[in-house]
Parts: structure tokens; C-alpha cells; sequence
């Protein structure tokens, strides 16, 4: 095998995962859930599972309009964690 054969993906979970870090960057800027919601114009449920680090599919235009209103960048919002 060349080396790419040993980065393929066999187990669910064993190449790590990405982790949400909303609820860091709120508390920093004294945010509540239903202000953020407003301001980025979405859903209080959504904003909720964001801050909860419960998203299974990152939606690029809420990433954006996330990175907008809190003046940050989409890595300081997401982060790769290796196992």
C-alpha cells in the first residue's frame, strides 16, 4: 500500500471529528441564544444546536452569517480534533 492507503476512512469516528465552538465565542461577547438568533435572522433551534456542538451537516450560509455578525472567522467557530 502507498501512504494514502493508510489515511482511508474504515471506521466510523477513528479520523476524529470537528467540533463547534459558538458557545465559546457568545459568553466571550455576553450573546444569548435568542439575540444571536436574531441578529444572524435564523431560527432560535438552530442557533441552539450550533451552541450545543449538536450539528451533524455544517450549512455554509449559516457559517457565514455567523462569522458576519460575531466578527470572527470560520476558525474560530470550528475545529479539528484528531483521535
Amino acid at each position: 500500500g502507498n501512504a494514502m492507503d493508510e489515511r482511508r476512512v474504515t471506521w466510523i469516528r477513528a479520523y476524529g471529528r470537528v467540533e463547534l465552538c459558538l458557545r465559546e465565542r457568545m459568553e466571550e461577547r455576553g450573546l444569548t441564544r435568542n439575540h444571536l438568533a436574531r441578529l444572524v435572522n435564523t431560527r432560535y433551534e438552530v442557533i441552539d444546536k450550533w451552541y450545543k456542538n449538536e450539528v451533524e451537516k455544517i450549512d455554509a450560509d449559516i457559517l457565514a452569517r455567523l462569522c458576519f455578525v460575531l466578527d470572527c472567522g470560520v476558525e474560530e467557530l470550528l475545529v479539528y480534533r484528531q483521535n
